[in-house]
């Protein structure tokens, strides 16, 4: 009997080699696990090449349609991740490549990783730590939170959690989604507003979208008008629900109170972009979920999706 071939095509930075759950595929098929990126098109294509099941440990690794089109054998994506962004979708539906994600697994974790960002950007972490190395003893004032309006916008699985961390220090917490409902509500703990009156209305604002067409710069000029002065912005969603320039240029003219950001249109973010510049900003490295259990999460995940889908009982599948 054939054994599947089952493959990781670029686990870098380390993600799910020496983690114990691929012994699970054992009785399945052999896998193959490439330490390093794939560096170009070409590279992936052979990487991919006579493929049942790629294990996509990393996001920065992306399968466009005109890479899918040239895997004829591949049959399931397992994605380590919520976000499903780094595949062509369509395509992959057309060609009948099942498709899965994890989504809910690690929101815990990633509404810890947004909720500290938000702590370490009012109290002035990054710029008062730099001042200081400098040889300063910089004079600002810090933001209090309790209190204040956090306002959420998307209320998945990580919003949700994020929302329930703001009502534990005393926030009033409001919030925005596509398909509000009282029950949502009630269960969340929060109230539902227009996008417009959140912008308007809220100290801090916590970005929990998935990055879809509609979802695509949500945030850019107009809605960034729209903010209280000093305000907040947090992003630990995706890079393209921001427009990015239009956020810089509200941090050069002080009008926002800072932005913390854990995801970028591109990534890793070049050394010249000029959001690094910003006075007023926090900044990690598309690490949110990276604590140990947090990375074991996900790898089990993928694991047992792959699992589901080799007995005829597929989940958490996206196409």
């Amino acid at each position: 009997m054939n054994r599947l071939k089952i493959v990781v095509p670029g686990d870098s930075p380390p993600q799910i080699q020496g983690s114990p759950h691929l012994e699970r595929l054992k009785p399945y098929g052999d896998v193959v696990l490439y330490t390093d990126r794939p560096e170009t098109p070409e590279e992936k294509i052979r990487r991919a090449e006579g493929v049942d099941i790629l294990i996509n440990s990393r996001g920065i690794v992306k399968w466009p349609a005109e890479i899918l089109r040239q895997l004829p054998k591949l049959k399931l994506i397992s994605l380590c991740s919520i976000g499903t962004d780094m595949i062509g979708l369509e395509e992959a539906k057309a060609r009948g490549i099942t498709v899965c994600n994890q989504p809910g697994r690690t929101a815990p974790v990633v509404a810890e990783h947004g909720f500290g960002l938000m702590f370490a950007l009012a109290k002035r972490a990054a710029f008062l730590t730099a001042s200081m190395k400098a040889g300063g003893w910089p004079r600002m004032d810090n933001i209090y939170l309790q209190r204040k309006t956090l306002g959420i916008v998307g209320t998945g699985h990580i919003g949700a959690e994020m929302a329930r961390l703001g009502r534990a220090i005393g926030m009033d917490v409001i919030a925005w989604t596509y398909n509000p409902s009282a029950t949502r509500a009630e269960t969340l703990g929060v109230r539902f507003v227009e996008l417009d009156e959140l912008l308007q209305t809220a100290d801090v604002v916590s970005l929990h979208v998935k990055l879809t067409q509609e979802s695509h710069h949500l945030i850019g000029e107009r809605e960034f008008g729209l903010m209280k002065p000093g305000m907040l912005l947090i992003n630990v969603a995706r890079g393209g629900v921001l427009d990015t320039d239009a956020l810089i240029r509200a941090l050069n003219k002080g009008h926002l109170g800072g932005a913390a950001i854990d995801v970028y249109d591109q990534e890793p973010i070049p050394a010249n972009h000029p959001l690094l510049a910003c006075e007023q900003v926090i900044l990690t490295p598309h690490c949110a979920d990276m604590t140990p259990e947090g990375v074991e999460l996900l790898n089990e995940g993928a694991i047992d999706n792959i699992i589901a889908f080799l007995e005829g009982n597929p989940q958490n599948v996206v196409v």
